[in-house]
């Protein structure tokens, strides 16, 4: 069962800017990329279920979160189905991001008020998101949208609060794009949690990425 609401979830995902996401098969590894990001500051964690027995790993790293890291937050990504949805939010998913908007996830979602952001690529999916009771959309693939895109569609609709996801990077120049457009929050994968900081076990790297980017993301909303 999810520890956060959806409104306690949409909160934190606005205070800092940024949900890092990962996938990897090995819990224990999975654990020291979690706690890097989480003693950087990161509150927020999407797992993205791309593996063979994701909901195994998944399972095991958030009683790990809910025992060691007070206060972090762990979400599922990459779900295509209300039968996946249900069982991460059994094994304690906080939230559940998709790659396409789905009406039977946001079902599921809904009922536990459980947080969900479908992924959308025009302002048609994005209005019906929200009649749907969608809090924050997922801008997906957000590098081929560009925040240009962002910017158009709060033209018209200000209320909408958007999450890109791909095409995100923790530089200046990309994130200031993309808080200037008037984005919510940032999705960040493998520019932030690279194959690198993997190989390496670069936990300390991850840390202090972590922490720079949150406080960069945070001069720029400034």
């Amino acid at each position: 069962m999810a520890q956060y609401s959806r409104i306690e979830v949409a909160s934190v995902m606005k205070e800092q800017g940024m949900v890092p996401l990962f996938f990897h098969s090995d819990v224990e590894l999975g654990k020291k990329l979690l706690k890097a990001c989480y003693d950087g500051g990161g509150r927020l964690l999407e797992f993205t279920s791309r593996g063979d027995f994701a909901f195994e790993v998944f399972g095991e790293l958030n009683k790990y979160a809910i025992k060691e890291l007070p206060g972090m937050i762990m979400g599922v990504g990459s779900v295509t189905d209300a039968a996946a949805a249900s069982l991460y939010m059994q094994l304690g998913a906080n939230f559940i991001v998709t790659p396409v908007l789905r009406e039977d996830i946001a079902i599921v979602c809904n009922r536990r008020k459980v947080l969900w952001s479908p992924g959308c690529g025009s302002l048609t999916e994005i209005a019906r998101a929200e009649e749907l009771g969608c809090e924050i959309v997922k801008l997906f693939p957000g590098g081929t949208y560009g925040p240009g895109f962002v910017k158009g569609i709060k033209g018209p609709q200000p209320w909408t609060s958007v999450m890109p996801t791909g095409g995100v990077s923790p530089t200046e120049d990309n994130l200031k794009g993309w808080f200037d457009a008037g984005v919510t929050c940032v999705g960040m994968g493998s520019n932030l949690i690279s194959k690198e900081v993997i190989a390496n076990k670069d936990y300390e790297g991850l840390e202090n990425k972590v922490r720079e980017t949150l406080d960069l993301i945070n001069r720029l909303r400034r």
